[in-house]
């Protein structure tokens, strides 16, 4: 284990320090200054090497926690990523993007601050790609077989590493004009620079996995026709249709989707030409939905200039400690400070949204918000509460139904169930044989480690459905909840 007296002696909880947030909005950058090693090592340090490491069950790909933990503490970098890597394909994109779902079910946070396990983490991948560590796996022997993974978010990247290195020969497809689903045109660079995707695929082109960019499956090349040219076939698509809000003025200029916001942004980013992009630069913004995306918005209007920013949340705000009903080794649902909560702006909670309000051209100008009160356990606007808010940008971050169904259920005929996700057996397979669904589009909206951990469990149905077994480790199964859920 690490130090057994760690978490005695260093009883704190410290994380890396951001950038000044002066300094920060002033470019699209990561906000996270580079980290003390020594930092590091006593907050690795910390970690307990507990009888029952609950962190493994918190965590949906089952990373060896206190391993690394331990390696990351006695200086052993090349073994921690060693290790690390065993479980986790893409740990510089869940050590940015995670939630930390093992922090939470860390065994030290019954009573102390839970080891910094997502900063263990990236530090070690950081760490390793410095150093040259990251290198190409390819296969010994190939099998001749061929799989077609469509969506390459970290569910499709997730799963064709995996088929490659076990010797199929695979295929991603994107619409996308560039490799990498939402964490390319989703996440901000203040989040994660495209550098980290850049770096790991090139390491999967030199394994070789194939990558066909632009090209819309359903449209460009029919599910049938790419069911019969590959020998199975998986369904990473994510869960892309957004949530909307039918209220009087959703159809204003000025009121769009999140996602078609920071999709633009991120293009620009790439050094791509936006005709009429959609700007926050010297406008009332308002953000509806308390999530991750919702943040996204916010760090971004900051980031263009907007003259103010407000977020409204329909729900209560969250409390600051562990509720009852929520006891270790749960992931409580927690007030959170983001960096982009960090950089200004006013959060509203219990606010309705009733309508929004136009000026003479046709464009948002507010919207009316009232009190949210909860009655029969639905929330609705409280009577006689209504008041108006500036608004010249209208972002909706409500979140999504599922995927986009109309070329999967009119071409490959394939059910979707009641919550509008592919449908799937317990080996990821759908109804078609050959044809498996892993992620997001067969899960729902999730975090982006079950997105992962469900590509690498899909990768071992689907070898085992050319092979008739599978040396590849199987994770997770459709139906696993961890303790984080």
């Amino acid at each position: 284990m690490a130090d057994p007296k760690g978490f005695l002696k260093v009883p704190e909880r410290e994380t890396p320090p951001r950038r000044p947030v002066a300094v920060r909005l002033m470019d699209w950058k990561e906000v996270y200054e580079q980290g003390d090693v020594t930092q590091l090592r006593r907050q690795a340090g910390r970690c307990m090497d507990c009888g029952i490491p609950f962190c493994h069950h918190g965590c949906p790909l089952g990373n060896l926690i206190p391993e690394w933990n331990d390696l990351t503490w006695r200086d052993e970098g090349r073994a921690a990523i060693d290790r690390l890597h065993a479980t986790n394909n893409f740990p510089e994109f869940t050590g940015r993007l995670c939630p930390a779902p093992c922090e939470a079910a860390c065994v030290l946070g019954i009573n102390q601050p839970p080891v910094t396990i997502k900063q263990v983490e990236v530090s070690i991948i950081d760490q390793a790609f410095a150093n040259g560590w990251v290198t190409p796996h390819p296969p010994e022997r190939l099998t001749g077989k061929t799989v077609a993974v469509v969506g390459s978010g970290p569910a499709g990247l997730a799963a064709a590493q995996q088929l490659t290195r076990a010797g199929h020969t695979v295929a991603v497809y994107e619409r996308d004009d560039r490799i990498g689903g939402l964490l390319r045109y989703g996440i901000p660079d203040f989040k994660m620079e495209k550098k980290q995707i850049e770096a790991r695929l090139d390491q999967m082109k030199a394994e070789g996995t194939r990558f066909r960019a632009g090209v819309n499956i359903g449209v460009d090349i029919t599910w049938d026709d790419l069911k019969a040219r590959y020998d199975a076939v998986i369904i990473a698509t994510g869960a892309t249709v957004p949530r909307d809000l039918p209220i009087p003025g959703r159809d204003l200029l000025g009121v769009h989707f999140a996602m078609d916001y920071l999709v633009q942004q991120n293009k620009v980013g790439a050094g791509d030409r936006v005709v009429n992009q959609l700007t926050a630069e010297g406008k009332h913004v308002v953000v509806l939905g308390g999530g991750d995306t919702g943040a996204d918005c916010i760090g971004t209007a900051h980031r263009q200039g907007a003259l103010s920013v407000t977020n409204l949340a329909i729900g209560k705000q969250p409390p600051l400690e562990r509720d009852s009903d929520q006891p270790w080794p749960m992931t409580p649902t927690l007030f959170e400070v983001s960096s982009a909560h960090e950089e200004g702006g006013e959060r509203v909670f219990l606010a309705s949204t009733v309508e929004f309000l136009s000026n003479d051209a046709g464009e948002v100008r507010g919207i009316r918000v009232a009190e949210t009160e909860y009655l029969d356990g639905r929330r609705v606007p409280k009577a006689g509460t209504e008041r108006e808010i500036p608004a010249d940008l209208v972002l909706l971050a409500l979140g999504f139904t599922g995927p986009e169904s109309d070329q999967i259920d009119g071409q490959l005929r394939i059910p979707f169930d009641n919550r509008g996700n592919v449908e799937r057996a317990g080996n990821y397979e759908t109804s078609e044989s050959g044809v498996f669904v892993a992620g997001d589009a067969g899960r729902g909206q999730s975090l982006i480690v079950w997105a992962i951990a469900e590509g690498r469990a899909a990768a071992s149905a689907v070898d085992a459905f050319l092979e008739g077994e599978t040396q590849l480790p199987f994770p997770v199964k459709p139906t696993d909840r961890a303790i984080a859920l």
